[in-house]
């Protein structure tokens, strides 16, 4: 009995392609888009407030601050918010965990999901420890136009990458996404090379990927609203042990038999309309530059998974017309597109409040009931102490409208399209009341940036008294003043 040869020869192949591509874009491509700074911007302000907000839940805090307590760090990154000074790695965790745990910072919707603010973490730990540092040693600090610029960068990879590449359909995680931007990005800021970012590269593509076990129907759970802190804190770490010599991995992507494409990314259901043979390698409609900052899609209204923003914006439109009449309610159709459906249609109890927001029907019949939808509906008192909740959802139907789901997936027009219907017993209805485009949408960018300066000063109230809050506002609001701003003076004003 022979061996199976594995390698024909152990000649040290160059880095994969994507790797390199990747590398050359976070080290060489020059962002010259007003727009795309502009937004990150708005960007900025909207996922400090949602890592603020979270603050007011336990679940979060718990989860927050030192390994070991009382451990004092050297220019310790700062968490906004608290008093904490962290390693950057444990800092990129916590502001990472913050900002996602209430499922209201931004998102982007291709053949993956995702949501790129979630690599502020990276960045803000990063550069606010660096910073310090150089401080300390007499040397120029980080600007925030440089946070800013890396901002743009960690959502272009994560995003075009999610273009056409669907990894929620072999079973993997998107925080995968978040850990390799993160990666780059951390890496660059570090004055890594091209050599330096590419095997920081290689290193998170050779983590593998999380399973979005926790993010589905029956074990959805609170690890969902963490793990993207831990994947951008991975990224820190993989930048670190990099820059202090680590070699990479070149083929990580497509070595034969043991790289991420044959191990992880095999399976056939990834696109069914792609032959055996190039099932086994991403595909990308277009080269890295600022476009997913500048169409990147913000929470607004709701903090609750993207699919079902429109969904809730037609249940408060509906609500009106309901919330005298909710015995007489015989059936409530929601008409969605696909991925709705695949991601977040579920019936039967809901164990937690992150099983209730990532639940289709509860994210629609709060607001039908109540008009509103925030993030303490979800949490189990405000569940148990109102079942008319799940009366209405036993009396929803959900159907795909196939219209939505292509438009989901056009380029052109990247809609998340919902249209909601309530009937009553005595054969009278309601309108059908379709919303086509969130109100975070780029096609509704005038309607929605006064939302969205309206939400961050509300956040930022819950942490900071009024001076403080108003200090921030301003210079968040001014570019050329926010742009010149250390990044240290600019995390003084989060510290409480």
């Amino acid at each position: 009995m022979t061996e199976i040869d594995t390698v024909s020869s152990n000649l040290r192949p160059d880095y994969d392609r994507v790797i390199q591509d990747i590398a050359d874009y976070v080290l060489d491509y020059r962002i010259t888009s007003d727009e795309a700074f502009d937004t990150a911007r708005n960007c900025l302000m909207d996922t400090l407030g949602c890592g603020l907000l979270a603050l007011r839940f336990p679940e979060c805090t718990k989860l927050l601050g030192p390994i070991v307590d009382g451990t004092a760090v050297p220019n310790g990154a700062r968490v906004p918010g608290t008093d904490f000074r962290l390693d950057p790695v444990k800092a990129a965790w916590d502001i990472g965990c913050c900002v996602r745990w209430l499922d209201y910072n931004d998102t982007w919707l291709a053949a993956e999901w995702g949501h790129p603010s979630d690599n502020l973490g990276a960045i803000l730990a990063v550069t606010d420890y660096l910073s310090q540092k150089r401080v300390a040693h007499g040397e120029k600090p980080f600007t925030m136009r440089q946070v800013l610029d890396a901002m743009i960068r960690a959502h272009e990879i994560q995003g075009v990458m999610a273009l056409l590449n669907s990894f929620n359909r072999v079973g993997l995680d998107h925080v995968l996404l978040v850990r390799v931007a993160s990666t780059a990005v951390a890496t660059m800021l570090k004055g890594g090379n091209r050599e330096q970012v590419m095997a920081a590269l290689s290193q998170a593509w050779v983590d593998g990927s999380a399973l979005r076990t926790y993010r589905h129907a029956p074990n959805t759970g609170s690890r969902k609203s963490w793990a993207a802190g831990d994947a951008t804190s991975r990224g820190v770490r993989l930048a670190d042990i990099t820059m202090r010599g680590e070699m990479g991995i070149p083929g990580a992507l497509t070595a034969r038999q043991w790289g991420f494409y044959d191990v992880l990314f095999s399976k056939t259901v990834v696109d069914q309309q792609l032959k055996p043979e190039a099932e086994r390698q991403f595909r990308f409609p277009q080269s890295y530059g600022s476009y997913v900052m500048e169409n990147i899609l913000f929470k607004l209204s709701f903090p609750a998974e993207f699919h079902a923003q429109t969904a809730c914006e037609a249940a408060v439109i509906l609500h009106p017309h309901v919330k005298d009449r909710v015995d007489e309610i015989d059936r409530i159709i929601i008409t969605t597109h696909e991925s709705a459906i695949r991601i977040i249609s579920k019936s039967g109890p809901l164990a937690n409040p992150a099983d209730r927001d990532h639940c289709l029907q509860y994210m629609t019949a709060v607001p039908l009931l109540f008009g509103d939808l925030q993030a303490e509906h979800y949490e189990d008192s405000f569940h148990h102490a109102h079942p008319e909740i799940d009366h209405l959802r036993d009396k929803m139907e959900v159907v795909e409208e196939l219209g939505y789901s292509a438009d989901y997936l056009d380029p052109a027009k990247r809609s998340i399209a919902n249209a909601l219907q309530v009937l009553f017993t005595d054969g009278t209805a309601t309108e059908k009341v379709e919303v086509e485009y969130p109100v975070g949408h780029r096609r509704r960018r005038e309607e929605g940036v006064p939302l969205l300066e309206e939400k961050f000063r509300a956040n930022l109230a819950t942490c900071f008294p009024p001076e403080r809050c108003a200090e921030i506002f301003a210079l968040c609001k001014d570019p050329k003043a926010l742009e010149t701003t250390p990044v240290n003076v600019f995390m003084d004003l989060f510290v409480i």
